[in-house]
């Protein structure tokens, strides 16, 4: 665990304790959230996946005494350094304090000699004021995460799709391969950082680390720029790729592919995807979380006596749905396993509405049926109750 996780990472907040817990507490807490983030329980989940890494390395941490004294100490250092954002503390922020520089970089391992060698060696150093240089290789970025967005039809949604991906995204510039020198010379090591694309700037007692002002950070110098991306050594391209939208997405969800972002510099990794869903409205079916919706209508004797009827499924055959007699208009019945698919391979329900249709003409038969039918409801007075209501203040 590097410092810079203790510095930025509330252990006590991930489990949802107090820095005052014991370890009876944080023990119940983890074993709970444990549960609910656990891998087998969250197939296919990533988030999940994500929470459930972030709550062990929490408990690890916290459930050993030693550790724990060790991360507490960090992280009452004086001045504000553990929020790590910009404009708090002494206004810097611990992606420079570290010398990571853009999305990522690789923290090291180490004992506790290690961690506090890292923070006290940069930041508090005894070589009074000046600008001392830091040797060492040059870090690796993450590429940056790409959005996008995809429209599928109601079906393309609930059983799944692999759909091409147009993306613009910045990458290594293909004139220069990256390297920001215009072709058949190469850039050289810039001598203010030796190389690393940063610096540590002494005030006083205390010291941190910014990008090289010569280099802007890149740890180059190009003396003949490239003429595309201007000694950059990044440019804009447009790259296609076939992403598998999983069955069962709704509209409004976003799907977070892995490392289908923008490249990474330097032997970095890649950035991630975020592909948001919209789906267009079916002309029969809507969708209620996992379940789908259908409002059949039915007549007024097979509403008021009960009856059998089909009704339409997704994609499949129609079922029989049996209406008990006295069926109000707007009740819904369920047809369970007929609706969208789960992450868990089973499949949400369908939920049927009725709707009662009144007939707009009728023939003396109905109407005489109809008739005999008030008469025999004429002791009722259904409303009764409401106009008693009403005088009441």
């Amino acid at each position: 665990m590097s410092t810079k996780d203790y510095l930025e990472k509330d252990y006590y907040k991930v489990l949802g304790v107090t820095k005052t817990a014991s370890q009876d507490e944080i023990k119940k807490s983890y074993r709970k959230l444990a549960r609910k983030y656990h891998p087998d329980a969250n197939k296919g989940d990533t988030d999940s996946e994500d929470r459930f890494k972030e709550v062990s390395e929490a408990y690890d941490v916290l459930s050993d005494e030693k550790r724990r004294k060790e991360y507490d100490s960090v992280r009452s250092m004086p001045g504000g350094f553990r929020g790590g954002r910009q404009g708090e503390g002494f206004g810097f922020d611990l992606g420079d304090l570290f010398g990571q520089q853009g999305g990522g970089g690789t923290a090291g391992t180490g004992g506790t000699s290690d961690r506090l060698g890292d923070i006290f060696g940069g930041l508090f150093n005894r070589g009074g004021g000046g600008t001392r240089t830091t040797t060492g290789a040059r870090r690796a970025r993450r590429g940056a995460d790409v959005e996008t967005e995809v429209t599928l039809s109601f079906g393309r949604a609930l059983n799944g799709v692999t759909v091409p991906l147009k993306l613009t995204s910045e990458a290594g510039c293909p004139s220069c391969r990256g390297t920001g020198a215009k072709a058949g010379t190469v850039p050289r090591v810039c001598p203010n950082c030796e190389g690393t694309g940063h610096e540590t700037r002494n005030l006083g007692n205390f010291g941190f680390q910014e990008p090289c002002r010569e280099c802007r950070g890149r740890g180059l110098v190009v003396d003949d720029p490239c003429p595309t991306c201007h000694g950059s050594g990044r440019a804009t391209g447009t790259r296609t790729i076939q992403a598998r939208i999983p069955a069962g997405v709704a509209d409004g969800q976003k799907i977070r592919l892995k490392g289908k972002g923008a490249p990474g510099e330097n032997g970095g990794p890649a950035g991630d995807l975020y592909v948001n869903i919209k789906v267009k409205p079916h002309k029969l079916f809507g969708r209620s979380a996992d379940n789908l919706t259908l409002t059949v209508p039915v007549t007024f004797p097979e509403a008021a006596l009960g009856a059998e009827i089909k009704v339409p499924t997704f994609q499949g055959q129609p079922v029989t749905l049996r209406l008990p007699e006295g069926t109000p208009n707007g009740r819904t019945l369920r047809v369970r396993g007929r609706g969208a698919p789960r992450r868990d391979g089973t499949k949400g329900d369908l939920l049927v509405t009725v709707d009662v249709q009144i007939p707009q003409k009728l023939d003396d038969q109905t109407r005489e049926a109809l008739e005999r039918l008030r008469a025999a409801d004429s002791g009722e007075d259904l409303r009764s109750e409401l106009l008693q209501q009403a005088r009441e203040e």
